[in-house]
């Protein structure tokens, strides 16, 4: 799904090559390292508050419009939904992808990926700007997401005018105030310089003084502006040669910035932004950008022959969020009839976003016309064209109130509609009929906002549709008193009981006499009559409910002038039965090696109980053969324990899940709580083969911890465990820990190129698969 890019493109082979779980171990494993204060691995105080963990990461390319979606793994198979989300404007592109459970989980917007608007109806290709928030979800669940950085370059490498040796190069470019500057990194891309002394296809600056490159060649220094929002970026090469190659890159210059660098650092929320590179689409059968294609058309789109034309209506078009806004719309009559290969059109000019319909007048009765409508923006207008056949409605309209009368104790705003889009309204307050026949009498009025009624008033209302058909003459009465009720209580904390529910309430009013509870059932149907409470109590028991059954309820209260509104509902509210099973609360970021209490207090005293242990996500008994499956001890008893082991493959590394049964007499309840690991984070950095020789090594956050090296499943699910190794602390300035698997001899020496391998630490974390050099 994702080919290697071919040397022509303007990046190198494969999304990974700007991947955290690549860079941060050669640039911190080198003499650059030195030169990142401690802040840079571990500050993250402008970053989002959802910024992906540890193998979860999103690579923004703002200047490319594309985004790479790494890990995931856990959700491997299932359909992720990416946004991105402008603040002040809203979501201004989308796309849907199915993670692959690769290194990648899947791209959009670059060869290989997805378009953006995949599974989704924004049909648009962002203009990805600093400040926007890239995200991610599965369903309604959200999964990450960082911050767009304000950094990048702005002109193209050059080499340094006030340096005669002509070994220097410089890269100039902006930086935004709320960019945390350690977590930065410039680059020149040039394949050329893997033939000279630089040995690599690139050179790199990270922000401190001028220091030599690890493989040499090069030395360079990354520094700020502050007053002017600007950085530098200096090389120095050995050989003048080797500069002019770079201050001349095909691949282009590039900054790195992102939200934050974790203690085995990886850099996560990155953006990239790519000096020179054109946005847009990313690939052809995407679709276009914001300017390169016109506005989105209006919707329910309806003509109607009248005697005065075609009389069109329809709901206001709204813009792609980040696009020019709709100034107004063109209606064209196109008449189906050719003469010498020409149609006549007639049509009309409406201004305004707002707009919700038109008359075409002046057209021939012995000519059918088909109706075209468009909105108009700065970019064009909608195309295709919004296409309507105009219809002879003899249909009569609705005509409704909101509210539909009756007896108010404050004024009311009434607003009058119709069944039919278009639909004229005329109304009387004095009683009189609107309409006789088909024509208004002198006393009605055209309906062109709420009214306000605050007096006793009888209203009428009629409803004329666009192709002149007449509802019926409706009648509302509204009776005002004047005499305001009191506003609804609040309710606190609910207390459920067997079989019962205790309510409680607040409120300031002291004109209040009495309150009014009201309970309703799942469906929002009212059981039972309202049970009223008499100031200034504010609690009420509700007894004789039934068990396990939801219910829901209402509160409003009384005054002299009678009763005011109902609170919002309070539910679902589920009474406890006789019997009560209570398996304590959820337990998460538990140690690994540790003892874990499962604790049935709260359950009903003097029953049976069992603990049992479930397949994670399901109500079965896990299988013996599980490996997830841990020993209880006193399984039978209020209180069990087990002792969580450490993490060997092909444990998963799903959450644990227990049900508490409790028994008396006849009657059973149950209860569960999940028990959830705490886990490290690992990463493989370098894995490398030859006869006689297999070396892996990488980084982990947990120093003390053990990580297995295997290979993947095979067609009978057997792995090939190649051997383990500790998790030493890193050497300075770098923090967590570091992992090396060497293995020369023995059994476990593969004879050939592994292809891919995974490593597991025994406290939970996971990396892989990574690919054998």
């Amino acid at each position: 799904m994702f080919p290697t890019a071919p040397p022509h493109e303007k990046h190198p082979p494969g999304p990974q090559w700007m991947s955290a779980r690549r860079l941060p171990r050669v640039v911190l494993a080198g003499a650059l390292a030195a030169s990142l204060s401690g802040a840079a691995l571990l500050t993250a105080t402008t970053a989002s508050a959802a910024v992906p963990t540890f193998p979860d990461n999103l690579l923004v390319f703002p200047n490319r419009d594309f985004i790479t979606v790494e890990g995931y793994q856990n959700h491997m198979g299932e359909t992720g939904t990416v946004e991105i989300t402008r603040p002040g404007v809203g979501i201004v592109g989308s796309a849907q992808g199915v993670v692959s459970g690769d290194d990648v989980a899947f791209e959009v917007n670059h060869p290989g990926g997805y378009c953006w608007g995949a599974g989704t109806s924004l049909n648009v290709t962002p203009d990805i700007q600093p400040g926007d928030i890239a995200s991610i979800r599965f369903g309604d669940q959200e999964a990450g997401d960082t911050r767009v950085q304000d950094s990048f370059v702005t002109a193209d490498a050059s080499l340094s005018k006030t340096n005669v040796a002509n070994d220097t190069v410089t890269v100039n470019g902006h930086i935004g105030s709320n960019v945390i500057k350690d977590n930065t990194e410039q680059r020149i891309v040039e394949p050329a310089l893997t033939g000279t002394a630089v040995a690599k296809r690139d050179v790199r600056a990270v922000p401190g003084p001028m220091t030599p490159a690890p493989k040499g060649g090069y030395s360079s220094a990354l520094e700020f502006d502050d007053a002017n929002h600007t950085f530098t970026a200096t090389y120095v090469f050995d050989d003048p040669a080797v500069a002019k190659i770079a201050a001349n890159a095909s691949l282009g210059e590039r900054l790195l910035s992102w939200e934050l660098t974790d203690a085995a650092a990886n850099r996560q929320g990155v953006s990239i932004a790519e000096f020179g590179e054109p946005g847009g689409p990313g690939m052809g059968g995407c679709p276009n950008g914001p300017l390169q294609s016109g506005p989105p058309g209006p919707t329910d789109v309806r003509a109607v022959n009248t005697s005065n034309g075609v009389k069109l209506t329809w709901s206001p078009a709204k813009a792609v969020p980040g696009t020019p806004a709709i100034t107004g719309y063109r209606v064209t009559a196109v008449a189906q009839t050719s003469t010498n290969n020409e149609q006549i059109e007639i049509g009309r000019r409406i201004s305004g976003q707002a707009a919700t319909g038109s008359t075409i007048s002046g057209l021939s009765a012995s000519e059918s016309y088909d109706i075209e409508v468009v909105s108009v923006s700065s970019v064009g207008q909608t195309f295709p064209a919004i296409h309507a056949i105009p219809e002879t409605d003899t249909t009569p309209p609705s005509a409704y109130a909101t509210p539909a009368g009756g007896n108010f104790a404050t004024p009311q705003t009434v607003k009058l509609t119709s069944s039919e889009a278009g639909s004229q309204i005329y109304y009387t307050t004095d009683g009189s009929a609107p309409v006789q026949g088909d024509m208004t009498t002198a006393t009605a009025q055209l309906f062109m906002a709420p009214l306000t009624i605050d007096k006793d008033t009888t209203l009428k209302f009629v409803a004329f549709d666009p192709s002149g058909n007449v509802s019926n003459i409706e009648e509302r009465d509204f009776v005002i008193t004047n005499k305001p009720t009191p506003a609804a209580p609040t309710f606190g904390n609910p207390v459920i009981g067997q079989g019962s529910v205790t309510l409680s309430w607040t409120t300031d009013d002291a004109s209040i006499v009495t309150y009014g509870v009201q309970q309703y059932d799942a469906a929002g149907s009212a059981t039972g009559p309202l049970q009223e409470v008499q100031a200034p109590t504010k609690t009420l028991t509700v007894s004789g409910l039934t068990e396990g059954t939801p219910y829901f309820f209402t509160i409003q209260a009384k005054n002299d002038n009678g009763y005011g509104p109902e609170s919002a509902k309070l539910g679902p509210l589920t009474p406890k039965g006789a019997v009560v099973a209570n398996a304590g609360p959820d337990q998460s970021g538990v140690s690994r090696n540790t003892t874990v209490t499962l604790s049935g207090a709260g359950s009903t005293a003097g029953g049976v109980y069992e603990w049992t242990q479930l397949t994670t996500g399901t109500g079965n008994a896990i299988a013996p053969a599980d490996p997830d499956k841990v020993v209880l001890t006193n399984a039978n008893a209020l209180t069990s324990t087990f002792t969580l082991p450490f993490y060997r493959y092909p444990m998963s590394r799903n959450a644990l899940t227990f049900r508490l049964t409790v028994t008396v007499g006849s009657s059973t309840r149950n209860d569960v709580v999940v028990i959830t690991p705490a886990s490290d984070s690992i990463a493989i950095g370098t894995a490398k083969w030859k006869t006689g020789d297999f070396r892996v090594t990488g980084t982990a956050t947990s120093v003390g911890s053990t990580v297995t090296v295997r290979s993947a499943p095979d067609a009978n699910g057997k792995v090939t465990v190649y051997g383990t190794a500790p998790v030493t602390a890193a050497a300075p300035p770098a923090t967590g820990g570091v992992w090396d698997l060497r293995v020369r001899a023995g059994a476990t020496l593969p004879t050939s190129n592994p292809g891919k391998v995974f490593a597991d630490s025994n406290q939970g974390g996971g990396a892989g698969p990574f690919t054998v050099g």
